[in-house]
C-alpha cells in the first residue's frame, strides 16, 4: 500500500520479474511478462549500472499486451549512454507487461541494468 497525493491509500502490486536485473546487455531482449491485474499505471525506474564500448546507446522500452502474445510499446525511456536512472510513468496498460530493449549501438557496447517501482 502506498499513499497517492491527497494522503488516501492506493493499492500497490511489486514487479517482482520485470525488474529482474540485466547483465552484459549485447542484444536485442525482453524480460519475462508480469500480469497487471486492475493496476493499469506502472510507476517505474531505470537503473543503468554500467555502460561501457565507444558511444554506447540503450533504449529501454515498456510493452503492453491483452493477450501475451501481441505486444505493443506502451513507452519509452529516454535512450541511455552512461550508468544514470530515469523514472517515469506508465498508464493505459493492458492485461500483461514487460520491458523490451534493442539491440545497443555503438562500437562493443554492453550494458547492465534493472527495473524498481510498482503497478498502481
Amino acid at each position: 500500500m502506498a499513499y497517492n497525493s491527497g494522503g488516501a491509500y492506493v493499492s500497490t502490486a511489486d514487479i517482482g520479474a520485470l525488474g529482474a536485473a540485466q547483465a552484459g546487455v549485447t542484444g536485442a531482449g525482453n524480460t519475462g511478462a508480469i500480469e497487471v491485474g486492475g493496476r493499469h499505471t506502472l510507476r517505474l525506474t531505470l537503473n543503468v549500472t554500467a555502460a561501457s564500448g565507444t558511444t554506447p546507446s540503450l533504449t529501454v522500452n515498456v510493452q503492453t499486451s491483452p493477450d501475451g502474445a501481441s505486444w505493443y510499446t506502451a513507452g519509452s525511456f529516454a535512450a541511455k549512454t552512461a550508468v544514470s536512472a530515469e523514472s517515469k510513468a506508465f498508464s493505459g496498460l493492458d492485461r500483461f507487461v514487460r520491458l523490451q530493449w534493442g539491440a545497443p549501438s555503438g562500437t562493443t557496447p554492453n550494458f547492465s541494468f534493472n527495473a524498481t517501482g510498482e503497478l498502481v
